[in-house]
């Protein structure tokens, strides 16, 4: 079974992330989730692979956050906001199965992946 990286191409930890995936040498797909955008349904898998709440990745020092007013207390509210801006998650994310982890930092991807 493959691993997912949820990417940011202009993320520091994202690309790190992705190099201990490479020097690993495990196969994985990579979802360029600001280009594609989020599905409703995929960011609730998230929430369960992740097991937190949402809103325990989301980025809320972004401006995006404070301009769509999300309220970080309303789950619906934190959904309908990563689905218009995706660049309120949180990443990297590494995804195996029905397990996922944060890569921030990078050295959580080492744990999750057995090194």
């Amino acid at each position: 079974m493959s691993y997912v990286l949820y990417h940011n191409p202009k993320c520091s930890k994202s690309r790190k992330v992705k190099e201990i995936l490479d020097e690993n040498q495990l196969d994985y797909t990579v979802v360029e989730y600001i280009k594609q955008g989020l599905s409703r349904s995929e960011v609730e898998e998230l929430v369960k692979k992740l097991s937190l709440p949402l809103s325990a990745f989301i980025r809320t020092k972004e401006t995006e956050f404070k301009e769509l007013n999300l309220d970080i207390g309303n789950d619906q509210s934190l959904l309908d906001g990563l689905i218009k801006c995706p660049k309120l998650l949180e990443r990297p994310i590494v995804v195996h199965g029905d397990k996922a982890v944060i890569g921030r930092p990078p050295e959580n991807v080492l744990a999750f992946i057995g090194k």
